[in-house]
């Protein structure tokens, strides 16, 4: 929103003085500053605009109260919004600030710039004596506060470019949105710190005006509670806002004419699986024009919607766009983003990271330090910001903590986010947008709601993943099992154990629509649906792999300094082969449904992880006997991979994973040769092998052996249908386990 040439940019907003007697629109240009220029045209042409509304709502106004018993028995009309969305049109009790749908997703509202009859819904204390529904304020009384509201949104002259919801969101009196933080059209902000150059008692002694901003000459202090406040700065002063435009056109010319297909195609397949996005805010947006949005973060819709483009049937007959043009514009443009981030810019590289090449480690650490630019590691519950505002910022502020831990576990880094300055809260139902599905098709509500209990799983998970990297994978935790020598192993399981019982009571605590066996999730998927559970079945796996693989080392003689105890490595290795040979039959078992789904970006290293898990054990297997076993398992992972691999299914997931396993399957055969063990030192191992039957097939013939010429002979096969998931049945109790071994 651009202000007028005559009042600074980082000046205080004007808030319209409520006046004694409702105000037209000529009576607010005669008492407003005089505009000159293209600026006074576009505050006439407006003035002009909101004179037809009034006579629209007099008209209106007068109807309603002639008439008030046929309008009460008249079916309710929808908003031009949720019409257009195709939403269930819901009013509160009152209806003065919209339905309910556009205060969820901070949409305006057409149902208050310009009423209609509807039906008014029954609420404690609205019926009058003779039974019939009472209006809680008379028309006069909404028509004057309506007025109000015009008058106010006069006083702010925005330009004709801007978005409406930005608009609204920066003008004072009582509108939908009140004002945002993080995605004014015109600001940024700044999270003043507490050792920072500003004092954080002297800006509490700071003149704040009822916008809670006090105007100094560095910018506009903005306090949002009791101890926060931001600095709000203007965006023309920043790189390569003068070209903004320029590359928003550039952008939607890659793409056109298909660029609202797109959109569609994205919040039908990412959107429910990783609901980063305000939906309702954005569609919004984009009705009016694509000028609306930051360049990065719609190049990153289009980009990642693009995957899915021969899943489309009205885009799949024509040829993609440009893909490279496109992310190079996405990755120019998101660089000139970061000199003024908003949650725009988060949303932009949370996305872009999400692609195959995208999970690089150099941006996820840019990512936090924009995020805490905008205060993202907060508590927000508290502060003077629309509801639905709160909301995306802690599903941003969680989707950045898992960009930022499994970034870490596939790259071998360490993490930068730390619980002593994390403060965002738990996710709730309260947090994510109820207006996100279709209320007449039931199929796209389960589909949405599974989506949520997805990312809300993930979330769960990652933390637990991030537990798992602080108490076993820093330098400190490493050298402190390293100074343990021979007692290393026994700590390890001792702080495993915790960990291990967390990991199963998040499975045990799955909602039935996300086990793979549902028939949601499984092969019963409806046609044409794609379900994204399976990344999180896998990440499930592989936070339990990066757990054994932990436990798998501390064994080696080099580690543990010593000899360990025989008995002791048998239950050790007999719980990570039971987890090694779940994470396979789950492989196996994913259908094209699950595999043409949105995967999370950490999903092909994920899936990698299972071979290197399968090669680690390979390695430190004690005898031949078991060795050979291992080697035959990971021939029939590699065909599994393959069999997925084909075209229409996720290419790039299986063949990486493919990629990395030849590559440790390789590093194998220069391994010594390993002594046959003796009947009476392996029968229990050649027992426990043989307990657990090998992966079957999904492809349409048996895999030869990818690492040996003798192939699969003598192997049998089962049915992946019996594979038990995520457990083996031949796995032994973890608390068994570390019952037997922690000491």
């Amino acid at each position: 929103m651009s202000n007028s040439p005559a009042i600074p940019r980082t000046a205080p907003i004007a808030i319209a003085p409520k006046p004694a007697a409702p105000v037209t629109a000529a009576a607010a240009v005669s008492t407003s500053a005089p505009l000159s220029g293209s600026a006074g045209r576009r505050q006439k042409h407006q003035l002009d605009g909101n004179n037809k509304f009034d006579v629209a709502k007099s008209s209106m106004s007068s109807l309603d109260a002639s008439a008030p018993h046929s309008l009460a028995s008249s079916p309710p009309i929808p908003c031009d919004s949720c019409r257009r969305l195709r939403l269930k049109c819901t009013t509160a009790s009152d209806e003065d600030d919209g339905c309910i749908p556009c205060q969820r997703s901070g949409s305006e509202c057409s149902l208050v710039v310009s009423p209609r009859p509807r039906k008014r819904k029954l609420t404690k204390g609205a019926v009058g004596p003779n039974g019939l529904t009472q209006r809680r304020s008379s028309p006069l009384v909404q028509d004057s506060r309506r007025r109000r509201q015009q008058t106010a949104s006069a006083l702010s002259s925005p330009s004709t470019s801007a978005s409406l919801i930005e608009e609204m969101a920066n003008v004072g009196g009582p509108t939908l949105l009140k004002r945002t933080l993080g995605m004014q059209n015109d600001r940024y902000s700044q999270y003043i710190g507490p050792t920072t150059d500003f004092e954080p008692s002297l800006i509490n002694l700071s003149p704040f005006n009822p916008d809670d901003e006090s105007l100094l000459s560095r910018g506009t202090l903005r306090k949002v509670g009791e101890n926060d406040t931001f600095l709000m700065l203007p965006d023309h002063s920043t790189p390569g806002y003068e070209h903004m435009l320029q590359d928003v056109d550039e952008i939607e010319k890659i793409v056109a004419p298909n660029g609202r297909k797109l959109i569609d195609l994205y919040f039908r397949v990412v959107h429910p699986a990783f609901p980063i996005i305000q939906k309702g805010v954005f569609l919004e947006k984009y009705e009016r024009s694509y000028r609306e949005f930051s360049p990065p973060l719609l190049a990153a819709v289009y980009l990642l919607a693009v995957n899915w483009w021969h899943h489309s049937v009205e885009l799949a007959p024509f040829p993609r766009p440009d893909i490279r043009s496109l992310e190079r514009l996405m990755r120019s443009t998101l660089a000139d983003a970061m000199y003024r981030p908003k949650l725009s810019t988060v949303q932009a590289g949370l996305l872009l990271s999400q692609r195959p090449e995208g999970d690089q480690w150099a941006p996820t650490a840019q990512l936090v330090a924009i995020s805490q630019e905008l205060g993202l590691h907060l508590d927000c519950s508290t502060w003077k910001i629309p509801p639905w505002e709160k909301g995306l910022r802690k599903r941003l502020a969680w989707a950045l903590y898992m960009q930022d831990k499994w970034g870490a576990l596939v790259h071998g880094r360490p993490s930068h986010i730390f619980p002593s300055n994390w403060a965002v809260q738990q996710l709730t139902e309260h947090d994510f947008p109820d207006v996100d599905w279709d209320e007449d098709d039931i199929e796209d509500r389960r589909e949405v709601e599974a989506g949520r209990l997805i990312f809300l799983g993930m979330v769960r998970l990652s933390q637990i993943l991030a537990e798992i990297l602080d108490t076993f994978f820093t330098i400190q935790a490493m050298q402190t099992v390293a100074d343990a020598g021979s007692q290393g192993t026994h700590m390890v399981l001792s702080l495993a154990k915790p960990v291990q019982l967390k990991l199963k009571e998040w499975f045990s605590a799955l909602p039935p629509v996300l086990r793979m066996d549902s028939s949601y999730s499984a092969k019963g998927v409806p046609s044409g649906r794609l379900s994204s559970v399976g990344y999180l079945h896998l990440a499930y796996f592989a936070t339990e792999i990066t757990l054994h693989r932990r436990i798998i080392r501390s064994l080696s003689a080099g580690e543990s300094g010593g000899t360990v105890d025989p008995y002791l490595q048998h239950i050790c290795r007999n719980a990570a082969k039971a987890r090694l040979i779940s994470a396979m039959d789950f492989v196996n078992r994913l259908s094209p449904n699950h595999l043409r789904a949105f995967w999370y970006f950490a999903s092909k290293t994920n899936f990698a992880l299972i071979g290197t898990f399968g090669s680690l054990l390979w390695a430190t297997s004690p005898g031949q006997e078991e060795a050979e076993w291992y080697r035959r398992r990971l021939g029939e992972y590699r065909w599994t991979l393959s069999v997925s691999s084909k075209p229409g299914g996720s290419r790039g997931l299986t063949e990486f994973a493919m990629t990395m396993l030849d590559i440790s399957t390789g590093l194998l055969k220069k391994l010594p040769e390993k002594p046959t063990l003796s009947r009476s030192g392996s029968v229990s191992d050649i027992a426990g092998l043989n307990s657990i039957a090998p992966l079957s097939t999904s492809g349409p013939s048996r895999p030869r052996d990818w690492f040996s010429p003798e192939g699969f002979s003598g192997l049998p096969s089962t049915e992946a249908s019996e594979a038990v998931s995520p457990r083996s049945e031949s796995e032994s109790s973890d608390d068994d386990m570390y019952d037997n071994t922690a000491g």
